[in-house]
């Protein structure tokens, strides 16, 4: 039999099938070497030599076999992304002990049996066991509703008054009802749910961009076609771009359908993460709602797919295997001959493109739901405010924000940068603090008073003398972050409550939905924070928003900078005002007015800004009207870095064969990250060019040397 493992082998190996036999699909244990590996029987085996050499498989595991359209799901995406088969596989298969059998746990129900010693506490434990209903429950769950010790629950135990046994642990998830709460629709809510219900139903594939602004309903109308899939028996995936979304998206599920959908996320307990992989595989979870990953889980049934937010750049992995999971979510819909949903209020290009093409459906939402209405939007023009070096917030909005504290409303000021500052600098010899293992600087978190590479991650306090001349006290932060914001915040408005939202002030996902769900409930006046807080949240309270430089993101030469500048303000400039009779406002500061992103933002003209986006991408033969391919190599040696870059360079004619251009080899604009020194080159080729053929043929000719690792980026979201 073929066995595909997660080692980095690069091909499938061949092995003695066991007693009893298997089936592809199959998870085994196989020997490789000294060690036992996991695998899963990929087919037949290769044959071609003494089959009396072959090892045998040692076991089959007690998993439901990976299906079919799974196996053709991973080998499409590692020919598409130049992945690797087996570090696909790695995707496929994190399920924490997935080699072992079913879990069971202990359980505690009531006997019907009166105890011969009937004490207070007893009978609180007694009177709790009734209130589950008769369900089992653990000693935790037992104890803490009973708010006694275990000891107690054990004594009754012993004395026949309650049962304890062992249950599996790894149960089904509770059954979502598609008609337990039906939401009332409106206007073109109604066309857009008949139709997404309608492809549902059609049980084939379709991909269909699901645009409008926000606050007009998105949720609730693909959340009709997740009903269909579940009367159909079907299971539903819902891919959401951030962690913190999920509290808020599983609330409105459960007033929806009467139950939680099971989510996928790293905030989610390695139990938990068994008992989904199991239950989904199983088809006992109707349900999921998870980040990029969730893509990789073993659906028996996958009747539907939605990509919420499909336009953000967290869908993009940008670490092993390099994928974009928007894209792969339209892959993974068409081998399973299912519908999938791409929304946004702000599409990608790539999506937008698509539609107007006619390769995907569209359905537009052209307003807020029930009485809310769209804010207004206006800019501060900076150049003749004259703020003062250690200032960001100009006159105009500190005087709206003033303005909302008195009427009990909320402000959003909005600020992409993490940390206190991103530039700390020696006023005495002029040296900026960077990191001692990547080309970058580190930024000033003063919360943590640490220095932090955001390249790396490596820490280190904050220093007393400059590290370079000697000279203490000169150190000084340059520019701001969003807790240098915080600190100008609490100095203009000392009466009023601030959150800081930023991912890396919260020790747990867990922490940073506490705060939203807080100041969503109206527990801050102020809210400060970084691009987490463009992403789906409704805060009824908040009226204001301040975008404190929308000038950022247009800086350097990204492909993408007008087209994520616009996506990110507007989307940060939906959250005011998502409540009947609160108008909001969104004031945008600059010191480019006449910019013309800028002028796209505040005009609301959102398809003339992507048709002339589009127009222009298209006369650069750029992204989506062409490919582009970036290699990344890196290794400890500079030299050799640099050498293997230019080898492949000069050996270009499998790509010249398809009209393709090499651009580079250059230094990484981060040219040293953890210590490994880093080359680009980038490939354009054609709309229709085979660029993932000439690309394994381009690197197939060189060879690289053992401390250098070079990495495909198909489709390149970053070019760090």
């Amino acid at each position: 039999m073929g066995v595909l493992t997660t080692e980095p082998l690069g091909r499938v190996l061949d092995y003695r099938a066991p007693e009893g036999g298997c089936d592809p699909g199959d998870y085994v244990v196989v020997p490789l070497g000294p060690r036992r590996v996991m695998g899963v029987v990929w087919g037949p085996g290769e044959g071609g030599f003494d089959a009396a050499k072959l090892r045998g498989i040692e076991r089959v595991l007690d998993a439901a076999p990976m299906r079919e359209e799974m196996r053709l799901f991973l080998a499409r995406a590692a020919d598409y992304t130049l992945t690797p088969l087996p570090a696909m596989l790695r995707l496929a298969s994190r399920a924490p002990g997935l080699g072992e059998p079913p879990a069971v746990r202990r359980v505690y129900r009531a006997s019907g049996h009166e105890p011969a010693r009937l004490t207070e506490p007893r009978q609180r434990v007694l009177d709790a066991l009734a209130a589950y209903g008769g369900a089992p429950v653990t000693l935790a769950e037992l104890s803490a509703e009973a708010g006694v010790t275990s000891s107690v629950v054990k004594g009754l135990v012993k004395a026949g008054a309650i049962v304890e046994e062992e249950a599996p642990r790894d149960l089904p998830y509770p059954p979502l009802d598609p008609g337990a709460a039906p939401v009332r629709l409106e206007g073109d809510q109604v066309a857009a749910a008949e139709a997404l219900v309608a492809a549902v139903a059609a049980d084939s594939y379709s991909t269909t961009l699901l645009k409008g602004v926000t606050g007009s309903g998105k949720t609730e109308v693909y959340l009709e076609a997740v009903a269909e899939c579940l009367r159909r028996g079907r299971q539903a995936l819902v891919l959401l771009p951030e962690i913190a979304l999920t509290s808020e998206f599983l609330a409105r599920v459960e007033a929806r359908f009467g139950a939680r959908p099971a989510e996928w996320h790293s905030g989610v307990t390695a139990t938990e993460r068994r008992r989904l992989w199991r239950m989904v595989s199983e088809g006992q979870a109707q349900f999921v709602a998870g980040a990029r990953s969730a893509l990789f889980l073993p659906f028996r049934d996958l009747g539907l797919v939605v990509v919420d937010e499909e336009h953000d750049t967290s869908y993009k992995q940008e670490e092993g295997a390099l994928y974009n999971a928007r894209d792969m979510a339209v892959l993974r819909a068409s081998i399973c001959g299912c519908p999938a949903v791409l929304a946004s209020a702000t599409p990608s290009l790539e999506s937008w493109v698509n539609a107007a093409q006619g390769r995907y459906a569209r359905l537009d939402l052209g307003a807020r739901f029930g009485a809310a209405e769209l804010p207004e939007m206006h800019a501060i023009d900076l150049r003749p405010e004259k703020l003062p070096a250690n200032r960001w917030i100009s006159e105009a909005l500190a005087r709206s924000v003033e303005a909302r504290i008195a009427r009990g409303e909320q402000s959003l000021l909005f600020l992409n940068r993490r940390g206190y500052a991103p530039v700390t600098i020696c006023r005495a010899c002029g040296h900026q603090i960077g990191c001692d293992h990547c080309d970058a600087r580190m930024v000033e978190h003063r919360f943590q008073k640490r220095l932090v590479c955001h390249q790396c991650g490596a820490t280190k306090p904050m220093p007393e003398a400059c590290p370079s001349c000697g000279v203490e006290g000169r150190m000084a932060p340059v520019g701001p972050g969003v807790e240098r914001l915080a600190e100008e915040v609490a100095d203009r408005f000392p009466q009023a409550r601030v959150a800081v939202l930023s991912s890396d002030l919260f020790g747990s996902a867990r922490a940073l939905k506490e705060q939203i769900a807080a100041i969503a409930e109206g527990g801050a006046d102020i809210i400060i924070g970084t691009q987490i807080v463009a992403k789906g949240h409704n805060f009824p309270l908040l009226t204001l928003v301040g975008v404190i430089d929308a000038d950022l993101g247009l800086q350097g030469s990204d492909l993408r900078a007008a087209e994520r500048t616009f996506q990110l303000v507007r989307q940060v400039a939906g959250r005011a005002g998502r409540s009947a009779g609160r108008r909001g406002v969104a004031l945008v500061q600059t010191c480019q007015p006449e910019h013309p992103v800028i002028r796209a933002i505040l005009g609301g003209d959102e398809e003339a800004f992507w048709r002339a986006e589009a127009e222009e991408r298209r006369v650069a033969g750029m992204p989506p009207y062409g490919r582009l391919a970036g290699i990344i190599l890196s290794s400890p040696d500079v030299a050799q870095v640099f050498e293997t870059g230019a080898e492949l360079a000069r050996a270009d004619a499998p790509l010249r064969r398809i009209g393709a251009q090499v651009f580079g080899p250059a230094p990484a604009p981060i040219a040293r990250v953890r210590g490994r020194h880093r080359v680009r080159l980038l490939v354009k080729a054609g709309k229709g060019a085979p660029l993932q053929a000439a690309l394994a043929e381009w690197i197939a000719q060189v060879k690289l040397p053992a401390a250098l690792r070079l990495a495909v980026d198909i489709d390149p979201q970053s070019f760090l």
